[in-house]
């Protein structure tokens, strides 16, 4: 298994102003490890897909409360498939409805964290799916 540690990119696509849990997130994945990029706030899916492919990460999450995902997410996941970046894992977090989880697992996000998920459970999830030198595995 490769030295690489697991990189992260951070987001918050649309007009989302709140950060605070995608940044306690972002503190967590670097604690346990990971390398993690913040985009910031208010990014266009155009912006999130070009860091990621930049960056050659192997993790975009995606934080969202603005109840714009089912319009931002299938444009990152098309123009991740543009980019042939879809290899990439691609989570979300935040105030999703569970009707809108299925439509988003069928689109290509791979799991969706709801409020009140520990950052363990997304960490443990993200070692499970892309794995890591035991440098990223958390204590």
């Amino acid at each position: 298994m490769s030295d690489r540690r697991i990189r992260v990119l951070i987001a918050k696509p649309g007009l989302d102003g709140h950060d605070r849990g995608a940044k306690v997130l972002a503190r967590a994945m670097r604690d346990a490890g990971f390398e993690v990029i913040y985009t910031g706030l208010r990014q266009s899916p155009e912006q999130i897909v070009n860091a990621a492919v930049q960056e050659d990460v192997d993790v975009i999450g995606l934080s969202i409360l603005s109840g714009a995902h089912n319009h931002l997410f299938p444009k990152i996941m098309e123009l991740l498939e543009e980019q042939e970046a879809s290899d990439v894992l691609v989570i979300a977090g935040g105030v999703i409805p569970e009707q809108d989880i299925e439509t988003l697992r069928e689109i290509g996000v791979s799991r969706v964290f709801t409020p009140g998920t520990s950052t363990q459970e997304a960490i443990q999830y993200i070692e499970e799916q892309v794995g890591g030198s035991d440098a990223c595995k958390s204590t």
